[in-house]
Order: structure tokens, then sequence, then C-alpha cells
């Protein structure tokens, strides 16, 4: 009897298919797979790989390793498929088989493909969006029938009248000079003996509609165009191929005109019009190349929750969460040639639907009826970010009438965090909705305005949060191959990827770093070795640019940078005026990079490399620390942000430069009144600079900060998606000024990591999560935490309480990896292997430590309760107007005698209110 289950849960690369591996782009694709149950003894020794292609081969491998391990066999042929089963074996007997699972390569050259790209003749943009079709006769005996195709734009397609596939704007976004991504679908049920006819919609998209802030448009050709291959195998074996080609037709459909910022706008009174020929069109079929990961699809439906009427009249659906994709409504009644219109915006204003932050996008779709017969309005060609809709010329619209249609890459969620605190949940929910709305086929900034961009700094710092949400490998995997392709012969990388903007020497800090970190995030989280070699080289190439503008002294100083893009104390005006001076984040963001190409060459077993860049590194940290550090451990500009650089990436040489700093730090936190003041850049790394530091309590308190600036501020406002700006919203329920603000932005979630890392304590230890650090920071501010991880190795799952003065942790450890786990109550650290453990100890945060005698001013803001009553107070006697404008006046005070507070921040003398205050004071002191 084995005491192990069978394999489960096979997978080829990164794909997620629910069913078999279509169009799987490489002859050699690693396999891996989990063990849904063990005895508590087993370790696995080695494995088998059934392959079976005609007839099974079975391959034994000596090994532990279960997570893309290489394939076996010999290559796959293109368009051959392979059904692949697994076994293991630990110390006793085999396991059983796994399920059978299959793989089909997809066209591996050039040289498959027979059809060419077809495209309308006289379509410009502007024009209806055509529809192009061809004829397939087919024989009798169809066993089996794939289509292949792309396009230049986005396509549906349609056989035989059905729809083919489940796909949203297909073939996605990719660089289009570079690689266009081809789809495979199983048409076996849609095809028949005799005549077929397959049909294209296909409409601008990315290719040629309006992509960045320029207003432009056709950035990749003005002309449309499907490449279509159908494939059918007949039961004596034989293939017939039949693809796009000269004998195809155009016509003009119903939809008139199409963009994916300003709408779709379809008149249902047009029939398609008469067919034209095509124009065959020279394409380099070379470029062509199979997804790494899921496409777009339609992911949820929600439900419009409340019909109201603005103060102008107009009638306002709210969907109660901000969505992206796009509005289905049914319409009955009305007559031929009546108009119906859609305008989507994400918040409102005044009670008025908010466009100001759509910029020159028009978010809009509109139909033009055909005449009173029942129809349900989609326009599949576009989508909107919004949470509230604007509809003109339906009379007695009901609720049931509308839907919102979600639209994004089909992720495969793979993690979970929840906490015995309402707002930091929703936060977290906040941080999912933001990331499903933007991660649409390329990781965007914001999907409501004339932007839409894979903007490479956003991805950077969010990318180990985006990796514990949903499974991002392949979608990653896929934007860095565009990332090296877009890279420029000097190094450089484009602020947006694929680049759009088309900048000359495109090198910024933060933002070029996607190079190295999002590959080394993937690596950190899947154990993906071959992803690191394949992106060596661009990673390799961005490091020596950034080495080259540094200089023999090795700072990185001068020149364009975003810096700490947002920081809240920048006017609106003027996102570049951070506090942060950008010449030390340059120079620290070389330090970093060079480590991490450090590491990824010794990963990849180049150790000479390794040394090279681990010097680099090296010699970049003292030329930091003697430029921009102080023996006392100030650190240039005195931001949040760089001491939070400084003190995560190992920049400051001595222990008690390290400890100053981390005080200094402390000390800001504090006299900005525990609200955030960090953009993009320092925001990821806060938490873990003060817990790291000696301030774990800190971090809980920025965290959980309600007020302006905070990451809960804007779920005090109704926030259902992360914010762009702070303040995107001000308290008075107005836009913020600033020309550019977003509702919808994930980079500021980036602190979702360190919840699930630290709050919870579910982090991974050595690559894909092999080792599990449970550490967590247990607070007095929560009573109950957990987090659950779908691991390559299969579900991790942390979770603590706090009661009876006792805190409870429990962790799941998947078959095949191990857990260190910091024992609650003690400082004793045990490893554990596959299973569920429990361990209960003293909960020490259970007591609030009573404020010490003598207490100083940074002891008593320190002290939750003590400064929260003397701050209310300071507010009721109106000394300030906030907490926040109480804190900044204390900051040249922290060391006083608490007794003196009133006194520091009343230099002018005591006034009839500073001397309430000062009464209210001393009771607070008195009492404790």
């Amino acid at each position: 009897m084995s005491n192990v289950a069978a394999p489960a849960f096979l997978r080829f690369e990164h794909r997620t298919d629910a069913g078999p591996v279509l169009g799987i782009g490489t002859a050699t694709p690693r396999l891996s797979w989990q063990i849904p149950t063990a005895d508590a003894e087993y370790t696995q020794t080695a494995y088998e790989v059934e392959i079976t292609t005609g007839s099974a081969q079975v391959y034994t491998v000596q090994s532990p390793d279960q997570v893309l391990v290489p394939w076996p066999g010999d290559p796959l042929a293109s368009r051959q498929s392979a059904q692949v089963r697994v076994r293991v074996r630990g110390n006793g007997e085999w396991s059983d088989w796994s399920e059978a699972a299959t793989a089909e390569a997809g066209l591996l050259t050039s040289a498959d493909w027979s059809a060419r790209f077809v495209g309308p003749r006289g379509n410009s943009y502007g024009s209806p969006a055509p529809l192009l079709s061809g004829v397939a006769e087919l024989p009798d005996g169809i066993v089996k029938a794939r289509l292949y195709a792309t396009a230049q734009g986005i396509y549906l397609p349609e056989l035989n009248g059905e729809r083919v596939g489940d796909e949203e704007l297909a073939p996605g976004w990719t660089a289009y000079q570079q690689r266009l991504r081809y789809q495979t679908y199983d048409v076996t049920s849609l095809v028949q003996s005799g005549e077929n006819r397959l049909e294209f919609l296909v409409g601008n998209g990315w290719y040629r509609g309006r992509l960045g802030f320029h207003g432009q448009n056709s950035l990749y050709g003005d002309r449309l165009a499907v490449l279509a291959q159908l494939e059918v195998t007949t039961a004596d074996g034989q293939v017939h191929t039949f693809g796009s080609d000269e004998t195809w037709m155009a016509r003009e459909s119903a939809v008139v005109a199409d963009d994916l910022y300003d709408g779709q706008r379809t008149d249902l009174r047009r029939t398609p019009g008469d067919a034209t020929a095509v124009d065959v069109l020279d394409a380099d079929l070379s470029l062509l190349v199979a997804p790494d990961g899921p496409p777009v699809r339609i992911t949820e439906i929600v439900p419009a929750v409340e019909i109201t009427s603005s103060p102008t009249g107009k009638t306002l659906v709210d969907f109660g969460q901000n969505v992206v994709g796009r509005i289905r409504l049914k319409v009955r009644g009305g007559a031929a040639g009546d108009e119906i219109v859609l305008r989507h915006a994400e918040v409102l204003e005044n009670g008025e639907l908010g466009v100001r932050p759509l910029r020159t996008a028009k978010a809009t779709d509109s139909y033009v009826l055909a005449g009173p017969d029942g129809v349900t309005l989609d326009s599949p060609l576009t989508f909107h970010g919004f949470r509230y809709a604007e509809v003109t010329g339906v009379s007695e619209l009901r609720l049931d009438d509308l839907e919102a249609v979600v639209v994004g890459s089909d992720l495969r969620r793979t993690g979970w965090f929840d906490s015995s605190h309402e707002l930091l949940n929703r936060f977290h929910e906040n941080v999912v909705w933001g990331m499903r709305g933007n991660f649409v086929d390329v990781p965007t900034d914001c999907p409501q305005r004339d932007e839409r961009l894979g903007w490479t700094g956003d991805i950077q710092v969010f990318s180990p949060t985006a990796s514990f949400l949903f499974d991002t490998a392949g979608f990653l995997t896929n934007w860095l191959a565009d990332l090296a392709a877009e890279q420029q012969k000097d190094g450089s990388v484009p602020f947006v990827i694929p680049d759009v903007l088309k900048h000359n020497g495109p090198a910024t800090a933060a933002w070029g770093d996607a190079a190295t970190i999002v590959p080394w995030v993937i690596y950190e989280r899947t154990g993906d070795a071959g992803l690191l070699a394949r992106q060596l080289p661009s990673m390799r190439a961005w490091v020596d640019k950034m080495a080259n503008l540094a200089g023999s002294d090795l700072l990185w100083s001068g020149g364009f940078q975003f810096g700490d893009w947002l920081d809240p104390t920048a006017p609106p005006d003027n996102p570049f005026r951070a506090k942060a001076d950008p010449d030390v984040i340059a120079t620290a963001h070389l330090a970093r990079s060079a480590e991490v190409v450090a590491k990824a060459a010794e990963v990849v077993g180049d150790s000479d490399l390794a040394g090279e860049y681990a010097d680099l590194a090296a010699r970049v940290r003292q030329s930091f620390a003697a430029e921009y550090a102080t023996e006392g451990g100030r650190v240039l500009s005195d931001a949040a942000t760089t001491y939070a650089l400084a003190l995560q990436w190992a920049l400051l040489p001595t222990d008690a430069q390290r400890q100053r700093a981390g005080e200094r730090l402390a000390d800001l936190v504090r006299t900005s009144g525990f609200r955030i003041s960090t953009g993009f850049v320092g925001t990821p790394l806060m938490a873990d600079a003060l817990a790291d530091s000696g301030h774990p309590d800190l971090a809980y308190r920025l965290l959980l900060q309600t007020g302006c600036p905070s990451w809960l501020y804007a779920v005090t406002m109704g926030a259902t998606t992360v914010w762009e700006r702070w303040d995107s919203m001000l308290p008075d329920g107005s836009i913020n000024p600033g020309q550019m603000t977003s509702f919808n932005h994930y980079a500021l979630g980036a602190v979702a990591d360190w919840m699930h890392r630290r709050v919870a304590g579910l982090a991974p230890g050595d690559p894909g999560y092999r080792t599990i650090v449970v550490r967590p920071l247990y607070s007095s501010h929560l009573t109950s935490v957990s987090a659950k991880h779908l691991t390559p190795y299969g579900e991790a799952a942390v979770s603590w309480t706090r009661a009876d003065g006792r805190i409870t942790l429990t962790v799941t450890v998947p078959v095949g990896a191990r857990a260190q786990v910091a024992v609650p109550g003690a400082d004793e650290q045990v490893e554990v292997g596959h299973g569920t453990h429990e361990w209960i100890g003293d909960d020490t945060y259970a007591a609030t430590p009573a404020l010490p005698v003598d207490a100083s001013i940074r002891q008593l803001m320190d002290h939750e309760s003590s400064w929260d009553e003397i701050s209310a107070a300071a507010q009721e006697t109106e000394v300030v107007t906030d907490d926040a404008e109480l804190a900044g006046r204390l900051e040249r005070y922290l060391d006083q005698p608490a007794a003196h507070l009133v006194e520091a921040i009343s230099p002018r003398g005591f006034s009839p209110s500073a001397e309430a205050l000062q009464a209210r004071l001393e009771t607070l002191l008195d009492n404790n």
C-alpha cells in the first residue's frame, strides 16, 4: 500500500488551462504536479513520467523535484499531442498514476503556416469594423479540428454562425513589431462535412486604436487583418488545411466605430454590406508566438444595484463596485432610429458622472435601434473602467435590464487574506479588484482614461503582491518577453511595455528596474530558474546602463527621474516634486538591481558573473553611504522613502547607522500623525522598514490609519479599488484637482504583500515556497488573521488568533514543502514538514502597557490610547484642526517631557484654549 496519494494538478509550463493545453509554444514543456496527501514521513525520492504519443514511454528520474521539471521525452512536433501521467515514490512503493493530462504543441515554426494575413481594402481608422470571412469545403469523417488565428487588431471569430472560444480582446496586446500571439481553438464540435464558413469581426484594439495620452492612433499600422488556419484530421489520419487567402471576402459590420478609449457605436439598422475582395498582406510570420498565460475572458457578471436621477435629471446606474469591462443592456420597444447612449465613470462628483479623470477618453457606447423588438446591447470591441453609468434613450429602465460584464486576464486566484479588522479586509479586497481591472493582457496603470499603459514602475513594486493573489507566472513571463524585445540597444528600459511612448534612452530608476526585479520575484514565488536564464541578458543590460550613467563614482545623479512618484506632499499639479531626492533613489536602485543580477547569475550557474555584479553592488553601497548618509544615520533629503530604501537594501554599513536611521524613520512616521508620506517607490518598503528596525507597532498604526493620506482613507470614502493618489478624492467628495488621477490603480496596494508575509506570516523561503517562513507580527490591533496561498506545491495556510491571554497559531504545509515556524510566545523556531500543525503560546499583547512615569512626548505618541485622548482634546479646544497638525508641531520636541507638550505646540504663550488643553494633559498624565 503506497503512503502517498497519486499526483494531481499536472501542469505544463505556467499554463493553467482546465482541460487539454492546446497550442503550447515549446516542444519540451516543463512539468509540475502536486501531491494531495502523504504520510508524515513521506519525502519524494523519484518520479516517473509516462508520455503517450501513439505508444507509451515511461521515464524514471531519481529526484525530489516536482515543480518545473524538464520534459524527459522526445521533443513534440508542431501539432503533436501527448498524454502525460506521473507517479512518485518516497521511501516505499510507487504511488498510483495521476490522471492523464494532455499537451498539444502549437505551430512551432513559421513554415507551419500556409495561411496569409488578409485585410479589407479602404478601411481606415474611423471606418466601420470589418467582417472578414472565408469558406472551407471539408471532407467526411472529421475526428479533430483546430483553428489557429490571430489578427492585426482584435477579433471575434465565428464558425458556421457559432462563436469560437470564449476569449475577449484576442489576440491581446504584445510588442507587435517583435511578437504577435496567436490562439489555438478546438473547433471539432463546430465543423461539418461540406461547406464551413469562418467569419471574423475585427476591431481596432491596441493595434490601430488610440493609445497613450497624445491622441495618437494607428501606432502599429493602419491595416486591420486576420490570419486564420483551419486544420481538420479525418478518421484515416489525413490532415486537411484551409487558410485565409485571396479568396476571402470583406464586408462592413453594424459596428460603425470602435475604440478602446472612446467606446463602441453600433447601428443595428445596418446589415453587412456587399462583399468585396481582400488584400493579402505581406507579414513576417516568424513573429508569431504561442501564449504563455491565460487569455482575457469574461470573469464575472456584476448586477446593477441602484438606479437614481442626478441633480440635472440624468439617469445614473450604480453597480456597487468599480469594475473593468462593459455593460450589457436589455431593451424593449422603441423605434427604428432611436439612440441609446451609455457613458461610464468611476465616481460621481456633485451627484453627476465624474468624467474629468477620463481626460480625452469618451468611454461611451451608443446604439441605434432597428425597431421595437427586444434586444440585448453589447460592445465587445471595447472596455471601460467604471462603477457608474449614465443611460440615455431608455424609458422605464429596470435594474435587471443591466449587468456589468467584467473582463480581464483569466488568472487563477491563488491568495487570500482575512482579519478581525473589517476596513483592512475591504482594503485587501480593493487590492484584488484593482489587480483584476488592470491585468488586462498587460499590467496597466489604469483602466479608464486615455492611457492604460504597461508602466514598468507600477508592476515592479506590485509584482510580489500580484504573485501571491493570482497565478501571474505565465502572464508576466509574456510581458517580460516584450520588455526584453523592446529594451533599447544601450540597455535602456522603456517607461511602458509595450512601448508606445518611444522615448530615446528611457532610463529612470524603479521603472527600468522592472527588468531585474520582476523576473526575480517570479523566480522567488515559482522557482522558475529557466525564466532567469532567459531574462538574464536583459537584466544585465539594464544594470550596465545604470552603471554607465552613474560613472566612475557609481552615483547615479542628474537627468530625468520619476522619483518617488505621487508622494502625498507633492502638489497635485506637479507629482515630480517629491520630498525624496531622486539621486538617492536612483543610486539605491543601482545597488539593489546589481545585487539581484548577482543572485540570478548564481542561480543559473555563472559564478564569475555573479561575483562581478556582487562586487558592483558592494561598491555602489559604499558610494551611497559615503555620499548620501551621515555617520549618525541621517540620509540625504530626510525623507521616509530614502530611509526605507537605505534600511531595506542594506545601504548603511554600520549597526549604529542602521539603528539611528530606523529611529529617524520612526520619528518621521510619528510627526506625520501616523499617516503615509511616501509615493510609489517608498510605499512598498515602509512597513518592512519599520518592523525590521524595531518599530512593528508603528507599522501597524501606519497600516490602520484612516486619516488622509493613508491606505484606509480611501476605504472610508467608499472606495472599492485602490486609488492612484492617496487623495484621488478629497474629504469633501471632490475629485483631486490634479490633471492625472485614477480610482483604479494598483501600485499603492503593494503593501498587501507585507500583510501576507508579515501580518499573517506566510512568506516564501526557498524559491517556489519549497520552504515557507512563518513568522507573524502579532499586534494588539488585531485579534485574528489568516492567509492562504496556492503555492506550486499545493495549499499553504497560516492563521493566528488572540483570545483569553493566549495566541493560537495554525500552519498548513503542502506535501513537498517544509516550514520554518516562529513559535508564539517563545524564542523557539521549529521546522516542520507537510500537514497541519498548531502551537499555543502566551499573548504578550493582551495587556496595554501603562504610559511611563515622566514620559517623553515621543513615548506619549507611542502610547496610542493616550495620544488619541490628547489629540481629541487638542481638536476640541481648537488648538489644532486635526491630529496630523498636532503631530507636525511636535517634530522638534519629541525628547521633551510629555508635560511640556502644550508649551511646545503653543510657542507664543498660553491662550485660553491652550490653558484648557494643558489642564486636560495634566489630568491624563496624572491618571497614568
